[in-house]
């Protein structure tokens, strides 16, 4: 039978450094390339960035992807095309459609700031594929609180979704069934279960064809799940 529910633990991701910056890459990418990592679903780059205040990705391009950024801590410094900066606080969402191209940068606006970031490409022939103009859309997720449950933050495109939940200890919280979600421990850890021995911050499951899945918070926990439809 085909493996459907994989642990990829933080210790093994590819840590990469630069002057004020740690970067983990979990897909492949640059020096870690990975025929085998090379995406999950749309999924085609998932990045954990530690920044320290004034550091970051100077100005530079992208197209042809949308990509998702959730600030955990800190606060990030956005431009788009050149604009006034925005400045992303922690617990909020951004999300950068790139179209035909964009120029843009992100640096840390605080002493230390993390965010993890997520490329996704959409399925060739959407409507999301052929987007040719850019955009820029920040929103705060207010409603992800301690027993509000999994809470939209973000849907690029049809068949791709990304929820948040924020979990007290011992609280439990439902991950539902899909072609491919994947759960990634922002901060705090699951306990044992019958999936995995104790999950911790850095780690994500990636489910493929899976039922509904119950985990429980052993400590404070935010966890971000991509739902995908194929």
């Amino acid at each position: 039978m085909p493996v459907t529910v994989e642990i990829r633990r933080g210790s093994g991701r590819f840590a990469e450094r630069a002057p004020g910056r740690i970067t983990r890459h979990s897909l492949a990418f640059g020096d870690s390339y990975d025929a085998g990592e090379a995406r999950f679903g749309p999924m085609v780059c998932h990045d954990d960035h530690l920044l320290r205040d004034g550091t970051g990705f100077e100005a530079h391009r992208h197209r042809d992807v949308e990509i998702v950024t959730w600030v955990v801590s800190g606060a990030l410094a956005h431009t788009h095309g050149g604009g006034v900066p925005t400045v992303v606080p922690a617990g909020s969402v951004a999300w950068l459609t790139t179209g035909d191209g964009v120029e843009h940068t992100e640096v840390a606006a605080a002493p230390q700031t993390r965010f993890v970031q997520v490329w996704l490409a959409a399925p060739p022939g959407s409507e999301a594929a052929e987007r040719r103009t850019s955009s820029y859309v920040v929103s705060a997720v207010e409603a992800a609180v301690p027993g509000a449950g999994l809470v939209t933050a973000c849907e690029p495109f049809p068949g791709a979704r990304l929820s948040v939940a924020r979990l007290d200890a011992l609280e439990t919280v439902v991950v539902p069934a899909g072609p491919r979600t994947h759960v990634y421990v922002a901060r705090g850890a699951l306990l044992r279960s019958s999936l995995a021995e104790p999950v911790a911050e850095g780690d994500a499951f990636r489910f493929v064809d899976e039922p509904e899945r119950e985990v429980r918070a052993a400590v404070p926990t935010e966890l971000l799940v991509w739902s995908f439809d194929a």
